[in-house]
């Protein structure tokens, strides 16, 4: 993949119409809306997309995953509520974009990526040595992460067919997951709070549209 490097003014002004989009359609976190201004979206995108790297639409990335539309990424990470310092625990890195947006949030990111050819690229790109916050892993996602739990967070980036039980023993007491949930082709997007009783407390919010989450890793 040949990837851009210049930031340009032009680049810096798509950018602020598309926070301005994001603002019109419901992004109301001033800290979501900084992060994704901050965040050279075209960065993560083959250089062919240049030109609409800003658009609001999801694009391919290879291995059969996509980076997400932007309102999709404002959307979970508003739900996510996160506060600098805390311990998130990202299931399906991809293009590695919602990692580095939310790094620029101040958290302390933990992601997995089960496409060792996607795991690979972010680990070599030097534009991602900078956030030294990230913490990449190659892995199964249902398996989360149990040597760095608990989490105070849990997004999940992939159509979940169900509850991962594991992720669920991995979140903190007060901890939240923002999940898609469902098999078919749209998912209801949750956020699941687990109370200091251990019971979990439901959310439900729109309907989108995610590539499947699946088991296992592939080579």
């Amino acid at each position: 993949m040949s990837r851009p490097t210049e930031d340009t003014y032009r680049h810096q002004g798509l950018r602020k119409k598309l926070v301005q989009h994001l603002h019109k359609k419901g992004i109301t976190d001033d800290r979501v809306l900084d992060a994704m201004l901050t965040v050279p979206r075209h960065f993560f995108l083959d250089s062919a997309f240049d030109e609409v790297a800003y658009e609001d639409r999801a694009f391919p990335i290879g291995e059969g995953q996509t980076i997400s539309q932007p309102y999709t990424v404002a959307y979970q990470t508003q739900l996510l509520e996160t506060e600098p310092y805390m311990k998130v625990l990202e299931i399906g890195t991809g293009s590695a974009y919602q990692a580095v947006v939310l790094a620029e949030m101040g958290v302390q990111l933990f992601t997995i990526e089960r496409q060792k050819k996607l795991f690979d690229e972010n680990w070599k790109w030097n534009f991602l040595k900078q956030y030294s916050s990230i913490s990449f892993f190659y892995g199964d996602g249902f398996e989360g992460q149990p040597d760095y739990a608990p989490f105070d967070r849990i997004l999940i980036t992939a159509a979940a067919p169900f509850i991962p039980q594991k992720l669920i023993e991995q979140l903190s007491k007060g901890g939240k997951m923002v999940i898609p949930l469902g098999a078919g082709d749209v998912q209801q997007m949750m956020r699941i709070t687990k109370l200091d009783t251990g019971v979990l407390q439901e959310e439900v919010f729109e309907n989108f549209s995610f590539v499947p989450m699946l088991k296992g890793k592939n080579e």
